[in-house]
């Protein structure tokens, strides 16, 4: 036992080892409640990282009262100057990782601003049919293979398809874009990095290389391909980024590509493996939405991204001293806002942990809490999500998952790495 802001915690409570990330998710979640039945957020001391530094702790917001409401407060808890790592990131990584979503406004305003054209519903629309042609090739696809690993074969094709679609980069480049994405956010994980989990110099010196490399291989990508629609513009997400009244610089575009086809490929991919393997562990759910889809599978994508949350924090910094819900907290303070927690609290979800599609409301932070921050891929990662879903329910009705995922450890994105399946 160690005592923690004046709460006696047990040691294996501690949310900065990455051993507590390689536990069963349902050991996890028990975790999480017990946390959410104290009197007050705990405060979990900091793991320093070499060559990144480290702090003090930060307050784990683990109830959906304390992360919707310090969402929406953005002028005290602030994203800069990182919001996606617990360290605060050096120069020579924010480069590559210091996209909008470690920003405050005006600057996140003006750059969301700019590339909200992406995402407008009108854009969107005029995606149906791109989407379903590239969910019908990918199952074609795996079909032609035979099933094997639903992850690699199926949940990870389509978003990538669609990012790099929608900036209009080659298909050659499509399988290279996958794989430095999974080194950005499996950077703990063995299978992506070939090391070892610890953070002894050496293993965190190899693993910053690779970052590095990944980071410096997506900028390189995008900043080619920039200066091409500068010259030619072709009508595609890139050319309206870099031309026009307001424009992306080449640092700035570089860096939110890597954010959209991080978020944009790695969470859905997440959401649709997650998908497959909640209906196939509650077969009355899936015959409930198999029995209206058009009628309940917005429900369902919602209550997947609830059960699932591919993202599992963000962290803030208090701008100034502050009180949230009873609680003090001082200038400089960090905070982690747990998503996957505040998806399963029992003051807001009656039964937390059962899978319902009809769940109604259904008030989750799969997307980020409210506020400015919320994800601008919203309602694209629904409309993915809902075109394989029928794609793959229309043409393999027997589909199913088998056995369990493989998934990944990450203290920031809750995936599954493998997963089998059949048809």
């Amino acid at each position: 036992m160690r005592r923690l802001d004046g709460m006696t915690l047990p040691v294996d409570l501690d949310l900065s080892q990455i051993p507590f990330w390689g536990r069963p998710q349902a050991e996890r979640m028990e975790a999480f409640r017990k946390l959410r039945e104290l009197e007050r957020p705990a405060f979990v001391p900091e793991q320093a990282v070499p060559f990144v530094g480290g702090g003090p702790g930060y307050y784990a917001l683990v109830r959906h009262a304390d992360v919707t409401e310090a969402s929406r407060n953005a002028a005290v808890f602030s994203s800069e100057p990182c919001s996606n790592s617990i360290p605060d990131m050096p120069r020579w990584l924010s480069v590559y990782f210091g996209s909008m979503i470690n920003m405050d406004d005006p600057r996140h305003a003006r750059l969301r601003r700019i590339v909200s054209r992406a995402f407008t519903p009108r854009v969107l629309s005029k995606m149906e049919e791109d989407l379903a042609r590239a969910a019908a090739e990918i199952v074609d696809r795996a079909v032609a293979e035979g099933p094997d690993d639903f992850v690699t074969q199926v949940a990870a094709r389509l978003p990538v398809r669609v990012i790099c679609d929608m900036m209009g980069i080659p298909e050659k480049f499509h399988d290279m874009v996958l794989r430095r994405t999974n080194v950005i956010l499996g950077n703990a994980d063995p299978e992506y990095t070939g090391l070892s989990p610890d953070l002894s110099r050496v293993n965190v010196a190899r693993g910053l290389v690779k970052l590095l490399h990944a980071g410096f291989s997506l900028n390189h990508l995008a900043a080619r391909l920039g200066d091409e629609r500068r010259r030619r513009p072709t009508g595609d997400l890139v050319s309206l980024l870099v031309n026009g009244d307001e424009r992306l610089s080449p640092q700035e575009l570089g860096s939110f590509f890597i954010l959209l086809v991080v978020a944009g490929s790695e969470t859905t991919r997440n959401a649709i493996a997650y998908g497959l393997k909640l209906l196939t562990d509650h077969p009355e759910q899936r015959e409930l939405l198999l029995a209206d889809f058009d009628g309940r599978i917005v429900g369902a994508c919602d209550e997947i991204v609830r059960c699932a949350t591919p993202v599992i924090q963000f962290r803030r910094t208090l701008t100034r001293d502050h009180e949230l819900n009873g609680v003090a907290y001082n200038k400089g303070d960090k905070v982690l806002l747990f998503y996957n927690s505040a998806n399963r609290d029992e003051s807001v979800f009656a039964d937390p942990d059962r899978f319902d599609i009809t769940r109604d409301p259904n008030p989750h932070v799969g997307f980020g809490g409210p506020g400015p921050h919320y994800c601008l891929g919203a309602h694209l990662a629904r409309r993915e999500m809902t075109v394989m879903f029928r794609e793959l329910f229309t043409r393999l009705p027997g589909i199913r998952a088998v056995g369990e995922p493989e998934f990944l450890l990450s203290n920031f994105i809750n995936g599954i790495k493998h997963l089998r399946y059949t048809f």
